[in-house]
């Protein structure tokens, strides 16, 4: 019987969503009949690095957020010589710092939104362009610190006061119509599933709480789009070099009509795995439980690549 250890909880902003994530996998690999061995991350690497020894046949990584999909267990895994799901140090790396992630997609001729990073005392002092525009961490997850700022409003100088991620955010263009997203396990884009917030933005809460959000797959949208928003999210996967699953955003703006112009937000190497995550969803779509999406994932566990 292989023996998986789950690392869950961790140390970001998104630990809640990590616990929850861990709680689901646990139960999944349990019942699928591996030897499971939870490990609840806390600061103490050393505590870690003793709950994996001796060495599990393999690690599901369900941390996420800073130090979780960033690179950083990732390269103390490929240390240990521990095989472990989703994608290696450099591909979790450039995923997680977007700005290094817009030029890989840039690079690759994918569609992405206009933008730059801005000091935070030059945001409290101007608009850095027109609005609409979004204002967001270069390094976090799940729309932790995302901001829209709209006209005739006034809270840039109150986002500004208030910033808790550097000294620098990454300032983007809105773009208006629907919140699309699209999974991909391997070399095989999964679904398209059209995310509706029950109270317009798709932040943090919409994305975790019961009920924060609806999800339509497969997405109605025209033909078209749906077949390029397949293939901009496995394009980006293959971009970034990731392995395993991952999980594209898009935004899809069709006020003009359709088709409309798709954009590209950002990759997301560790998927949540919760009651209302949307990988779940979409491998369930396509015939694919729960614990045997954990399973494949163990599967398809590697390092060092």
């Amino acid at each position: 019987m292989k023996t998986v250890a789950v690392l869950y909880g961790g140390i970001s902003a998104e630990r809640e969503v990590s616990l929850a994530s861990g709680q689901q996998v646990i139960a999944a690999l349990t019942e699928f009949g591996f030897n499971v061995r939870p490990v609840l991350v806390g600061p103490d690497l050393g505590a870690v690095i003793a709950a994996l020894t001796p060495a599990p046949d393999a690690v599901f990584n369900a941390l996420h957020g800073r130090f979780g999909e960033d690179g950083a267990i990732q390269g103390v895994l490929d240390w240990l010589g521990i095989p472990y799901t989703h994608s290696g140090l450099r591909a979790s790396a450039l995923a997680m710092d977007k700005q290094a992630a817009k030029a890989v997609f840039i690079a690759a001729g994918l569609p992405v939104p206009a933008g730059r990073m801005v000091d935070i005392a030059d945001l409290a002092e101007a608009d850095p362009m027109p609005l609409p525009y979004v204002v967001k961490p270069v390094n976090e997850g799940s729309s932790v610190g995302v901001e829209i700022l709209r006209r005739g409003g006034n809270r840039r100088a109150e986002i500004a006061a208030g910033w808790r991620f550097g000294t620098e955010a990454l300032v983007e263009e809105y773009i208006p119509g629907r919140e699309l997203t699209v999974g991909v396990m391997g070399d095989r884009a999964l679904a398209v599933t059209d995310i509706t917030s029950s109270h317009g933005f798709y932040d943090y809460e919409a994305k975790y709480a019961e009920g924060g959000s609806r999800h339509v797959i497969p997405a109605v949208v025209h033909e078209a789009t749906y077949v390029r928003a397949m293939d901009i999210a496995l394009r980006a996967h293959q971009a970034l070099g990731c392995r395993g699953a991952s999980r594209a955003d898009l935004r899809y703006d069709d006020t003009a009509g359709e088709p409309g112009r798709l954009v590209l937000l950002e990759v997301n190497t560790q998927p949540g795995l919760t009651p209302t995550s949307l990988l779940p969803e979409q491998a369930a779509h396509l015939g694919l439980s729960f614990p045997a999406l954990c399973a494949w994932m163990v599967e398809h566990a590697a390092c060092r690549v």
